[in-house]
């Protein structure tokens, strides 16, 4: 089975006061090669990015995160049987979760981690899903949970004070 990578980095980041992506992408990639070696995409929006990885721009970004999540799946060849989707400002994603949701790959058209009962990143989609991805995202579509209760969640930030130490520094624009 080939599976490619979407990194969903489309948001206005408002919350944030500042495009939070350019300073959460760089870990959140570096996260995800620890357990992944596949093509990866970056899908942009609101803000351009610039990243090792290769990204496309999504025009349709203010649609909501299914919009995002279309346009990166539109990217993806045809060789390309599933997705493995992960938020650009979750900078706690654990390789060992991507792991636990590539090993199941293949035995549900949607897997995704729990952590502690709550559904969240990563996400894994067969190509069978990708044409149902409603505009709020894949959250709403039935998915193999694969407990990870024993892991970090990957985190979620929205506001500058989340910012996980480790990852402050000063903003600049470029």
């Amino acid at each position: 089975m080939t599976i490619a990578a979407v990194v969903l980095a489309a948001g206005a980041a408002s919350r944030f006061g500042a495009p939070k992506q350019r300073l959460l992408l760089p870990e959140v990639l570096r996260r995800l090669r620890e357990s992944f070696a596949g093509e990866i995409v970056v899908v942009a929006g609101a803000h351009e990015l610039e990243t090792d990885a290769r990204v496309v721009r999504c025009p349709e970004w203010e649609r909501g995160p299914g919009a995002s999540l279309r346009c990166g799946l539109a990217a993806l060849g045809p060789e390309v049987d599933a997705a493995l989707v992960v938020l650009a400002d979750g900078p706690e994603l654990d390789p060992g979760a991507v792991a636990r949701i590539l090993e199941r790959a293949g035995e549900a058209p949607v897997v995704a981690a729990t952590y502690g009962g709550v559904r969240l990143h990563p996400v894994l989609l067969n190509r069978a899903m990708w044409e149902q991805i409603p505009d709020d995202g894949a959250r709403s579509l039935q998915a193999l949970e694969i407990h990870c209760d024993d892991l970090d969640p990957p985190g979620d930030v929205d506001f500058a004070d989340e910012m996980p130490e480790r990852l402050k520094q000063p903003h600049r624009e470029s």
